[in-house]
């Protein structure tokens, strides 16, 4: 069993950063795929990046790559994406998530979310 609490959206102009902190509870954390999904209001949630169990693979969505940054630690128990260049069509919910095994794109393949945190894009 994971839980998962995730921190750092907020409003930030077009071109600007944040970080998106992701905490994990439970000892089969360093064992899961995690991921970052997103969903704007209207629209389906959408995979935007994951990182193998160990941190040595990572994943991007076309949209976000060369922008966003995913890591982890597995001693902290914590999964970050740094998003930089940030444009109003990133505006969403962004969702942590994760996996036994290996990564998905699929969001109906993660058993454990967190509750999300918005992240809001101006033009």
């Amino acid at each position: 069993q994971v839980q998962l609490v995730e921190s750092g959206g907020g409003l930030v102009q077009a071109g600007g950063s944040l970080r998106l902190s992701c905490a994990a509870s439970g000892r089969a954390f360093s064992s899961h795929a995690m991921g970052w999904f997103r969903q704007a209001p209207g629209k389906e949630r959408e995979f935007v990046a994951a990182i193998s169990w160990s941190g040595s693979a990572t994943y991007y969505t076309d949209s976000v790559k060369g922008r966003f940054t995913i890591s982890r630690d597995n001693v902290k128990n914590t999964v970050n994406l740094q998003m930089n260049s940030l444009k109003p069509e990133d505006t969403a919910t962004y969702y942590c998530c994760g996996k036994p095994g290996y990564y998905s794109r699929t969001y109906s393949e993660y058993p454990y979310w967190g509750q999300g945190t918005q992240v809001t894009v101006s033009s």
